[in-house]
Parts: C-alpha cells; sequence; structure tokens
C-alpha cells in the first residue's frame, strides 16, 4: 500500500463500523481531518496518551480483522486488474480504429471498458 496514512483511512473505510463511537471520533480526526493528538486531547479534555490509546486500540482491532478477513487487500487488487481491464479496452479499441475498423470489436471493447468502469464505483 502507497502510505501507513492511505492504509489507515482505507482501513477505516472498510472496518470503521466495528469501532466504539469513541474510536471513530478519534480515529477520523486524527487521519481524517489531520488533528494532532494535542489539539484532540484538548478538545475532549483528556490526555494525550489517553487519545493515543484510543487511536492505537481502534488501528489494533481494525489491523487484526483486515489479517483475518483480507477484504482490503482483495480490494486492491480487483481494482488494480479492473484498471488494466480498462487500458486493454482502451488498446483494443485503438488498434480496431487504425487497423480493422470493425464495429463489433468497437462495441465489445466498450462494453468491457464500461463494465470494468462499472465495479470500480
Amino acid at each position: 500500500m502507497k502510505n501507513q496514512t492511505f492504509r489507515m483511512t482505507m482501513l477505516f473505510d472498510f472496518y470503521g463500523e466495528i469501532l466504539t463511537e469513541r474510536q471513530k471520533e478519534f480515529y477520523d480526526l486524527y487521519y481524517n481531518e489531520d488533528l494532532s493528538l494535542a489539539e484532540i486531547a484538548e478538545n475532549y479534555g483528556i490526555s494525550r496518551q489517553g487519545v493515543r490509546d484510543v487511536i492505537v486500540r481502534a488501528e489494533t482491532i481494525m489491523t487484526e480483522l483486515e489479517d483475518k478477513t483480507g477484504l482490503l487487500k482483495r480490494f486492491m487488487q480487483m481494482r488494480d486488474k479492473l484498471t488494466a481491464i480498462e487500458e486493454a479496452a482502451a488498446e483494443i479499441r485503438t488498434i480496431n480504429c487504425r487497423r480493422y475498423d470493425n464495429p463489433r470489436i468497437g462495441e465489445l471493447a466498450a462494453l468491457i471498458a464500461d463494465n470494468a468502469a462499472s465495479l470500480k464505483e
């Protein structure tokens, strides 16, 4: 995965609903709103360490769940494969236009690209 923040944000998208409200709130503020531990602590009247403990616990819960299910990993692999399919369909269209000008090949390439794009949504 690209970087730790991106991974944590993706984990939250996949598994955030299993967290407590407090974990969700602190996690969102830290990773999505880019607040520091000190800022969150000040806003909630608790220690910086208390905020860190909540966030680390949330990270651990979601990471363990990902290790068991692999949903995020499979999602990322599928997204990469769909991108490759879209690129191949575009290349087929280009080759068809330059060499064959077969309407049926163009239709099939467009169908493949459209279906791949809809799966990515």
